[in-house]
């Protein structure tokens, strides 16, 4: 297996991050950039590495390029905290002799004690293991689900194991999450000169709840896809009502459509 570097970025992740770390046990390198966490997770991260780095944080895409830009080795692998590599996917990964710029994963997404298996949940590919000179976190508009862009379009390949992704493991910290996204959503879009809408605050999340919970069969993961889908419909109305009230609740800037 060639030589892989890990990047993880953290903040008071303390519950996550030594699993995340024992499932990349097998890199040949692993970075972790912290962004002041007042818990345990530097002392965690110095348990597994010595390359630990403290960096404030401005956002995700530059927090990830900061550590990607400290690795030695060719290819690189992202990953979040509340991620893990699965055994399928380690020894598939150990198996695998890498060619091409970029590998997508499936992942998986745990959602209050269950896997979703529907509505888009799985296999839902992201592309995280790159060429380090090829592959860059691009800045969204929006602030969050920055995605990996590799120079000169090249063309991913996929994998068939997955990433397990335990993100939302109780209402409480999906809702704390919930919050701190939304309003990075709202922030990013003003700071670029995008406006509320109607379609955004009403249509659009009936939309998202329409299409992913019947259309592609969320409504197939029973009690849980209900609850997640309504929720991800939610999201996007409480997204654009915050961007309305960072114009002020002020009629002129909500326009029809953005």
């Amino acid at each position: 297996m060639e030589k892989i570097s890990v990047v993880i970025i953290t903040k008071n992740e303390e519950r996550n991050l030594e699993d995340c770390l024992r499932s990349v046990s097998f890199a040949d390198e692993i970075i972790v950039v912290d962004a002041g966490s007042t818990d345990n997770t530097i002392k965690i991260a110095k348990k597994f590495t010595k390359k630990v780095f403290t960096r404030k944080w401005d956002n995700f895409a530059n927090q990830k390029n900061f550590g990607i830009d400290r690795a030695r080795n060719d290819w690189v692998l992202s990953l979040d905290a509340d991620e893990r590599v699965s055994f399928a996917l380690r020894a598939e990964l150990k198996s695998l002799r890498l060619a091409g710029e970029g590998y997508a994963f499936p992942i998986r997404n745990f959602f209050l004690g269950k896997w979703l298996k529907y509505g888009g949940q799985y296999p839902d590919y992201h592309l995280r293991l790159f060429k380090r000179r090829k592959g860059r976190f691009m800045f969204n508009v929006r602030q969050v689900h920055e995605g990996v862009y590799l120079k000169g379009g090249a063309v991913e390949k996929r994998l068939a194991n997955c990433l397990e992704h335990y993100s939302y493991q109780s209402l409480y910290g999906y809702l704390r999450k919930f919050n701190n996204y939304t309003y990075l959503d709202a922030k990013g879009r003003k700071e670029n000169g995008l406006e509320p809408s109607v379609y955004g605050l009403f249509f659009r999340p009936a939309h998202r709840f329409f299409k992913w919970y019947f259309l592609k069969l969320g409504a197939l993961d029973g009690l849980h896809g209900l609850i997640f889908h309504t929720l991800s419909a939610f999201y996007y109305f409480t997204c654009e009502l915050k961007l309305l009230e960072l114009y002020g609740f002020k009629a002129k800037a909500f326009k029809w459509r953005t």
